[in-house]
């Protein structure tokens, strides 16, 4: 929680002013029991009908104050708190904007969205009863107990006894509490990941009527959440039948000894009504305490994943605007040099030992089988990833040594998955290039083979993308998501795959325009159908994150069994014509 305060600052005054009228509130509440005392034994007792009037009317302004500055100090509460939250969830957030590719797989998405969400929530929360309640709580206990020795030594001897076993269940139940409420927050982030995976999910799960094994599953998750959350439940729950037996039992001690007194002329009547008052704030403000501590302790082990999430070091900060260094002269545009990754936790290597030299303009086919290795060499070539061994350069230049947001600048990505955000085509294809004029967008659109579709949608580039571009269809998407990389004119261009929803006659025709770009970027084209990559100058083939082979079409038919299966269940009719 320390590590969260510097998030605070701006709000130092609430912090003083929240607890200040609240400790206000708490004294006038402590004189209230003394005025009643007054009314029974002074007014009632001697039959002074105005003396009863006059102090009944203290006792409604004594309340009429008190809540002017329990408002008051709900409202400064309220603002540091709801400003302390804001703060860091934007801190979160542009913490996780910074993060590498290896530290969002490390944290998992579901525990990020837990932690800015839910945990930010308990944070806030417990920073809003804390400014309210720690100081006042205590101090309303304690001035209780000094109000009940100035009233009567003997009988407040109760209280000394009753507050400090009080004191020693609330703060076990606490520590208790601590380690639980961490768990139940992991076993939530489970939970959301399971929710999220059957939302993405549901046309796969439908389609392989799945659903039961689904429910069955979720079902398993969610009974072990409640199971923790009965079991801390029950743990937290111990909080107010304890207190209460213990209070109670002291409140029945407290007017035996008071009736003793009364009936010895030690004690009037009112002085015990006034002690059997301040007991009863003892109780109200122990429970009022004690569901503070659970807050409190909700609190910080939310206030703990933020810290996990906020003092993460981001691995892929905005670096300072640095120049780019000088090209090597006549080194190629990109070369791997024995390069090898394992992702976080990985058993074994996603890649091993990968040497490549690539020209400018050329095009180079990645292809083989599922979890190959072939996203994750792409995904070193923008330092999404940084290869653990090995050397990549990019014009003779360390990648290490390049910018990101330089090296980032020439390079197009479109990932196997194509996102679209909510908006216009003109905004969305804007995420290539701020800049972009709508002349430009549409030969964009025209060379991704996207722009016959987007003409006939209403408002064209202003017709409005749904969330993850929900209304369009997935062919349509991945053209959209190719376009907006095209819009930027890479010197490199990276398509993760990104044409597995087009039909064969669709895919021609954009390998085509890519092919008669201008700009002639160097393409990298990953798929999984050799007619895509047939016509690149060279085609790597990886086999668990090995090459396999690298040459032409032919060649690889020639030489590389492996690239001749993938062929060859594609195309089965060619089998009898290469025997």
């Amino acid at each position: 929680m320390k590590k969260l305060f510097v998030y605070m600052k701006g709000y130092r005054t609430e912090c003083v002013l929240a607890p200040l009228f609240k400790l206000i509130e708490a004294l006038l509440e402590l004189f209230v029991p003394i005025l009643v005392a007054d009314i029974i034994d002074l007014g009632i007792g001697a039959g002074d009908r105005s003396f009863i009037i006059r102090y009944s009317i203290y006792v409604a302004l004594l309340g009429l104050l008190g809540l002017l500055f329990s408002v008051t100090a709900q409202y400064f509460s309220a603002k540091a708190a709801i400003g302390f939250a804001s703060r860091l969830r934007l801190a979160a957030f542009s913490r996780v904007q910074d993060f590498s590719y290896s530290q969002i797989d490390a944290f998992g998405t579901p525990s990020i969205i837990t932690r800015i969400t839910g945990d930010i929530d308990r944070v806030q929360s417990g920073v809003n009863m804390t400014l309210r309640l720690f100081l006042r709580s205590p101090f309303v206990v304690f001035g209780s107990v000094i109000a009940a020795f100035l009233i009567d030594t003997k009988s407040a001897l109760v209280f000394a006894g009753t507050v400090p076993l009080l004191s020693i269940i609330v703060f076990g139940i606490m520590v208790a509490g601590i380690r639980l409420f961490k768990a139940v927050q992991g076993k939530l982030d489970k939970l959301t990941k399971a929710t999220g995976d059957n939302l993405r999910g549901a046309r796969v799960i439908r389609a392989f009527r799945n659903e039961d094994k689904e429910v069955r599953d979720f079902s398993a998750t969610a009974e072990a959440l409640a199971k923790l959350q009965k079991f801390t439940g029950r743990i937290t729950a111990l909080l107010t039948p304890s207190t209460y037996i213990i209070i109670n039992f002291a409140t029945i001690l407290l007017i035996y000894i008071g009736a003793l007194k009364v009936d010895g002329g030690e004690l009037s009547q009112g002085e015990v009504v006034a002690l059997y008052n301040y007991m009863a704030k003892i109780l109200v403000e122990l429970i009022k305490l004690a569901d503070l501590i659970i807050t409190m302790t909700k609190a910080a082990a939310s206030a703990t994943r933020t810290a996990e999430l906020i003092t993460a070091p981001a691995e892929d900060s905005h670096e300072p605007d640095k120049a780019m260094p000088a090209p090597v002269e006549g080194a190629p545009l990109l070369t791997m040099e024995d390069v090898s990754f394992t992702y976080h936790d990985g058993a074994e290597p996603a890649l091993s030992h990968i040497n490549l030299t690539v020209q400018p303009g050329s095009r180079i086919g990645i292809i083989g089988g599922t979890g190959s290795g072939k996203t994750t060499l792409v995904n070193l070539i923008p330092r999404f990833y940084e290869a653990q061994e090995g050397k990549i350069c990019y014009h003779g230049i360390p990648l290490s040594d390049v910018p990101k947001s330089r090296l980032r600048s020439r390079i197009g990505v479109v990932p196997q998955k194509a996102v679209l955000f909510s908006g216009t085509v003109r905004e969305n294809m804007k995420w290539g290039n701020a800049d972009a004029t709508d002349e430009e967008i549409r030969a964009a659109l025209q060379n991704a083979q996207a722009l016959d579709f987007v003409q006939e949608k209403e408002g064209a580039l202003d017709f409005v993308i749904s969330e993850n571009g929900g209304n369009l269809s997935g062919g349509q998407k991945q053209r959209l998501a190719i376009a907006r990389a095209l819009v930027k004119k890479p010197e490199i261009l990276i398509l993760d795959d990104s044409s597995s929803a087009l039909d064969y006659a669709t895919d021609y025709r954009l390998r085509t325009a890519l092919a008669a770009l201008p700009e002639n970027p160097c393409i990298f084209m990953v798929s999984q159908r050799t007619v895509s990559v047939k016509d690149c100058d060279r085609i790597l083939v990886l086999d668990d994150g090995q090459v396999a082979g690298c040459g032409t079409h032919e060649q690889l038919l020639a030489s590389c069994d492996i690239y001749r299966q993938i062929h060859l269940s594609q195309y089965p009719d060619e089998e009898a014509a290469m025997a």
